[in-house]
């Protein structure tokens, strides 16, 4: 028993040096997995393997197939070919062609042949239509024939023929003296056209001078004065207004349409009726006489400026509203700059000015004057 006990021993021994030869300090059970799996693998990759095999003869069997059917369909055009070659041997030499390569020699262009097809079909076609033609002209030349148009003798038709040519020619002068009037008749008119167009423009522009003519033009030129005056009296007007507006609501001041330097009034009292102004009253006459006055002091040119304004009486026609009113336009001109003179008797008008020029009456019809900046 101790014998078999250290055989056992002595054989455990050498295994584990074999072991130790084999696998070193490795883990028997992580080499025995690892390797599991490598076989695992190497299995799955092995049956990769055979699939592709079992593809890869499959296919090998139909490409064996393939070449099979190949191989005979190549001998039956190998010899369908031979029968070719004879058969255009034979031709070729029936066409008087040695060989292929002195038929190839011979041989057209593909676009020289295509360009002799195309103009062989034209002529063809155009052969087809000549002989349809022909016939068509025999058919008629026949029923011609055979129709009796003329019992006359060629003779005579002949003589007919001559004089009926020297008619034309008689005719085709004729008709060439008639295009040579048309052609004048032609030019005349294309003149007449450009005459009556220059004459419809002289005419416009004759209109256009006979309108301002009768606008502004006359022969001693009051036409003309009294067009370029009414244009200052509209703007006179335009301020007379604007000062009348200050002082009345009642009226407004407007050219008169029968007279071009006359002046009526729109009387908004009476539905805005137009008036003359030989209609007002004293008093409305005044305060539209001042009106214009102020209006013809606003205007001014490059030479001309109104800067002084002299009223003479007037004053004594105005209510005491309308005089307080006229004062105040007046006093706001002057504050503008413009210098008004007032002559005047109204009392009232005296305790309104603060500076006076007063007149005194003496003997022998002469008059004193008092007052700032008089002397003697």
């Amino acid at each position: 028993k101790e014998r078999l006990t250290q055989a056992t021993k002595a054989s455990c021994t050498l295994l584990q040096q074999q072991r130790q030869q084999l696998f070193g300090a490795k883990n028997p059970d992580e080499e025995e997995i690892t390797f599991r799996g490598k076989r695992r693998a190497a299995e799955e990759t092995l049956d990769v393997a055979r699939s592709r095999r079992d593809a890869a003869s499959l296919h090998i069997s139909e490409l064996s197939a393939r070449l099979g059917m190949i191989a005979a369909s190549s001998a039956t055009r190998a010899l369908e070919i031979a029968q070719k070659e004879l058969q255009l041997t034979g031709e070729l030499a029936s066409a008087g062609f040695e060989s292929i390569e002195s038929f190839l020699a011979a041989r057209l262009e593909r676009e020289v042949l295509e360009k002799l097809e195309e103009r062989s079909k034209k002529l063809a076609a155009r052969r087809l239509e000549l002989e349809t033609l022909q016939g068509e002209r025999k058919g008629k030349l026949r029923e011609e024939e055979e129709r009796a148009l003329s019992h006359y003798s060629p003779q005579e038709l002949q003589e007919e023929l001559n004089q009926l040519s020297i008619t034309l020619g008689t005719l085709r002068t004729e008709s060439a003296s008639l295009k040579i009037r048309l052609y004048e008749h032609e030019k005349a008119a294309a003149l007449l056209r450009e005459k009556t167009a220059a004459l419809a423009l002289r005419q416009m522009e004759c209109v256009r001078w006979t309108t301002l003519h009768e606008l502004i033009g006359s022969s001693d030129g009051k036409k003309y004065r009294n067009f370029a005056q009414g244009l200052t009296f509209e703007i006179m007007i335009g301020h007379a207004n604007r000062q009348l507006i200050n002082m009345s609501d009642r009226y407004l001041l407007v050219r008169s349409a029968s007279q071009p330097l006359g002046l009526d009034v729109i009387d908004n009292y009476q539905a805005g009726e137009v008036r003359s102004t030989r209609n007002l009253s004293g008093g409305e006459s005044f305060i539209v006489s001042l009106a214009l006055a102020l209006g013809l002091s606003q205007m001014s040119s490059r030479n001309v400026r109104v800067d002084s304004l002299f009223l003479d009486e007037g004053f004594g026609t105005l209510d005491e509203d309308a005089l307080d009113t006229a004062l105040q336009t007046l006093s706001a001109l002057q504050q503008k700059g413009k210098i008004i003179g007032i002559i005047s008797h109204v009392p009232a008008i005296k305790e309104r000015i603060s500076t006076q020029i007063r007149v005194h009456p003496g003997s022998g019809g002469r008059s004193r004057l008092t007052g700032p900046a008089v002397s003697g």
